[in-house]
């Protein structure tokens, strides 16, 4: 699913350049659950935000499903973004005067589809994560691990097959983020490839594999003992 070689990113603000990433060579097949752990300024985030395709690295190259994502156009690019690949963040990024079932309907207006198709879409993804009563609430009216399965929800709505979540748990009480640690261990074992940052060893022990970060290069590569990990 997942081809980086030699991935580099410099960030270049004029007076200042930062190597974030310094050559990262990573392959993800389908159907992995992956978590990517590593201390702060080790080019996590960086390195998701260029499997999604939120941003474009500076040099190497990266292939997804095939596709080398260096050449596509921006509007290519953002049709990879609406239909191949589903974000989860810390901070939820819902629309804060939207109800549940808006916010996940959204990406499925943008999709093109019937009201009466997107009717079901939204009503099948709510229920996936326990929220069919939840669906007319707004996010001020929702707890922290209800935000957060709505905005799997929102992930999953034009049926991605990889999903990026970014400290998925981070805002999160114990037993919310126990609970959407689960909806991503079931979507993988549904058959999706999931890749998950963490700051929690917990939460990064239950993923199969194991990617550790540090000053912008991959320092270790392993199996957790529930698959297949690289060394």
């Amino acid at each position: 699913m997942i081809e980086m070689k030699s991935i580099k990113k410099t960030y270049d603000t004029g007076s200042v350049s930062f190597d974030a990433l310094k050559g990262i060579d990573l392959d993800v097949d389908k159907n992995e659950f992956i978590a990517i752990v590593g201390p702060s300024g080790s080019g996590k985030s960086t390195l998701m935000n260029l499997m999604g395709c939120l941003d474009t690295p500076t040099g190497g190259e990266y292939m997804l499903e095939g596709n080398r994502v260096e050449t596509l156009s921006s509007n290519q690019l953002a049709e990879i973004r609406n239909r191949r690949v589903g974000f989860v963040f810390q901070a939820f990024n819902l629309l804060p005067y939207a109800t549940a079932y808006e916010n996940v309907e959204l990406p499925i207006l943008y999709a093109g589809l019937k009201h009466k198709e997107r009717k079901r879409r939204v009503t099948e993804l709510l229920g996936k994560v326990g929220l069919a009563d939840k669906m007319a609430n707004k996010p001020t009216e929702m707890s922290g691990g209800e935000m957060q399965r709505v905005a799997i929800a929102r992930a999953l709505a034009n049926n991605p097959q990889l999903i990026l979540a970014d400290e998925p748990t981070g805002n999160l009480d114990t037993a919310s983020g126990g609970e959407i640690i689960n909806i991503f261990e079931e979507l993988w074992r549904d058959g999706r490839t999931v890749i998950m940052i963490t700051h929690d060893t917990n939460i990064a022990k239950r993923c199969q594999r194991l990617i550790r970060l540090k000053d912008g290069r991959i320092d270790t590569d392993n199996g957790n003992g529930n698959g297949n990990g690289r060394h």
